[in-house]
């Protein structure tokens, strides 16, 4: 499965909900939603009541990325306001296993992240518990960064583990995605992939969006 998840971090917030609409009719079946706390990450951006508002207008995948530093009180709230993932970051203040159990204890399915600097190793003893990798592919915090490139060992690394382990997990990628990069990440290993400016600022969202999937489909490793 390929999907692409376009980053409403890059949308006109005063039409959010005609965003996250135009973004659908072009063929995305994900949505990623930013959660940021000032704190974790040096940026403020939207919480739950804004998800809830915009639950209505996500027919697809309600993809939430809690880039918070305590994720097992907040999760709650998410998965009230809609949220069909819920991924934190291992290098939050709360318990992994605590914050796995609590967020698939509330129906939805549960991603971890890992930051640049975060060897996968971090992430392995949970592989068998979670649904989605989140490699960060820039430092969290701000949208319109690059790509980096010496994420894709990390994302190859993941992929492995999970292919000996037998794990059925989804790898997802964040940060500085375009239709040339998406390609290297599909090759290490990725299948659902964040972008942001490049989709909203294209002039033809749907036509980037089918150039994204197309080269990410002929890219993918697992196929």
């Amino acid at each position: 499965m390929i999907a692409i998840s376009p980053s409403i971090l890059s949308c006109d917030y005063s039409i959010m909900g005609n965003e996250v609409e135009r973004m659908e009719d072009a063929g995305a079946t994900w949505i990623h939603y930013d959660v940021m706390d000032g704190h974790f990450v040096p940026n403020i951006t939207i919480g739950a009541p804004v998800l809830k508002s915009l639950r209505k207008n996500i027919k697809g995948v309600a993809d939430v990325h809690l880039m918070i530093s305590d994720p097992l009180k907040y999760a709650e709230d998410f998965a009230k306001a809609g949220a069909d993932v819920i991924t934190f970051h291992v290098e939050s203040d709360s318990n992994p296993m605590d914050t796995i159990q609590k967020i698939r204890s509330l129906g939805c399915k549960v991603g971890i992240s890992v930051k640049p600097k975060t060897p996968a190793s971090e992430i392995f003893p949970y592989l068998d518990k979670v649904d989605l990798v989140l490699v960060m592919t820039v430092e969290p915090g701000f949208g319109g960064q690059s790509f980096m490139a010496d994420m894709m060992p990390k994302v190859r690394e993941i992929y492995d583990e999970c292919k000996t382990q037998n794990f059925s997990v989804d790898i997802e990628v964040d940060g500085g995605i375009n239709e040339i990069n998406i390609s290297e990440a599909a090759a290490a290993g990725a299948n659902v992939f964040v972008s942001g400016s490049t989709i909203f600022k294209a002039k033809d969202a749907k036509e980037m969006i089918t150039t994204l999937i197309e080269r990410a489909e002929q890219a993918y490793i697992g196929k």
